[in-house]
């Protein structure tokens, strides 16, 4: 007991030092939490893609149409189970900083095929008989005050002029990776006033959601389906959900790889940061640690001190951060518009890289200044000046 006393008590010797180291390392903990968070969330929309779904697009581009008529004729490929479509509609609600997925659905089919958007039969069979009707995701019902009856109206932009559409559904996610801030409204409403307003848009969709039996034919499911529209004026590009999602996230792979980057680099900066400290400590107290060695204090209890002391700072600045980066990265979740990052929330994994960090640093930090103490001799520990 005696010597974690005197740990404590050596840790506090110089106050605002300790303060100041605690606090840099504080922050850096901080810092790399909220990179953190945000690089395994950006992984995460990945890794929420349902291993039985393939996207079908245009093979040139995904901001080119496709044929509505393709419908029948993917549904007709053996091993497919379903499929649905959907069409980015873009718009402004409100405001142009209010950003979230608008999406034109085949309202029929888009809840079977995604299974993870939960919402009740009433408020699905309301969507489905009411042409002008929506759904929105849980999220923005609740970031909007948004409630079942309300009119939503967009701007269009792609689609120009008022769309005023009525909330008959609220989905709710089935996991924390499912996306919640989308709004869902019939493909068919938007179609039919394309007829009228600009004939040559009609009968075109986005890109086709396409359930499949067996996840491990999807290769050839997939070759099967842009085989039927080859050397077409539409040819297709069909593959796995989680491949389609990888291409958005490789959009702004350069920015991730830095942010990633960018965290490991804060490490160095808290390891950096009390080993200073430390060196700086076991330098000023050289002449002691010569008293404690003719006084019989062994190398394992001279060990004990420096890296207690180190660890005892680097634990409590790693913890103090740790606990301040959860309603910091809460903070960010509000602030922030829904449709950027659909979830935000900080993975275990991410804790644990943390608290792993700040103790490893702790021992890191406090290896010099053990080596410099042990091979001091007493004598020339009485003879330093400093």
């Amino acid at each position: 007991m005696k010597v974690f006393k005197l740990i404590f008590k050596n840790a506090l010797r110089h106050k605002l030092r300790t303060f100041l180291t605690i606090l840099g390392i504080m922050i850096a903990v901080i810092a790399f939490g909220v990179l953190r968070t945000v690089v395994t969330i950006w992984d995460s929309s990945v890794d929420a893609a349902s291993a039985n779904r393939l996207i079908t697009r245009q093979s040139v581009s995904f901001i080119f149409p496709l044929p509505y008529a393709y419908k029948e004729k993917i549904k007709s490929v053996p091993g497919v189970q379903d499929v649905s479509f959907a069409n980015w509609f873009g718009g402004v609600y409100k405001d142009k900083n209010n950003f979230f997925a608008r999406l034109a659905v085949d309202a029929e089919t888009i809840f079977d095929v995604m299974p993870e958007f939960l919402i009740t039969p009433e408020e699905l069979e309301a969507f489905k008989k009411e042409r002008n009707s929506c759904v929105i995701g849980a999220d923005i019902a609740k970031q909007y005050n948004i409630k079942l009856g309300d009119v939503m109206t967009l701007e269009g932009d792609i689609y120009p002029g008022r769309w005023d559409f009525i909330v008959r559904g609220i989905y709710r996610p089935q996991n924390k990776n499912t996306d919640d801030t989308q709004m869902l409204f019939h493909w068919q409403y938007v179609d039919e006033r394309m007829k009228i307003e600009s004939p040559a848009r009609t009968g075109l969709v986005g890109w086709y959601i396409v359930e499949i039996k067996d996840p491990n034919k999807s290769a050839a499911i997939s070759n099967q389906i842009d085989a039927l529209f080859k050397n077409s004026s539409a040819e297709t590009k069909t593959e796995t959900e989680k491949a389609f999602t990888q291409g958005f996230v490789a959009a702004s792979s350069a920015i991730i790889t830095a942010m990633n980057l960018m965290s490991f680099v804060i490490i160095g900066i808290i390891m950096l940061v009390l080993a200073n400290t430390m060196v700086m400590a076991a330098r000023e107290r050289t002449r002691e640690y010569a008293v404690f060695k003719t006084l019989g204090f062994s190398t394992f209890h001279l060990t004990g001190l420096i890296l207690g002391e180190s660890l005892l700072i680097s634990i409590l600045g790693g913890g103090i951060g740790i606990a301040l980066t959860y309603p910091i990265v809460a903070g960010f979740e509000q602030a922030m518009p829904k449709g950027f990052f659909p979830f935000f929330y900080i993975e275990p994994i991410t804790t644990i890289m943390a608290l792993s960090a700040a103790i490893l640093i702790g021992i890191i930090a406090a290896v010099f200044p053990i080596h410099r103490t042990l091979k001091t001799k007493i004598v020339e520990g009485f003879r330093f000046v400093g």
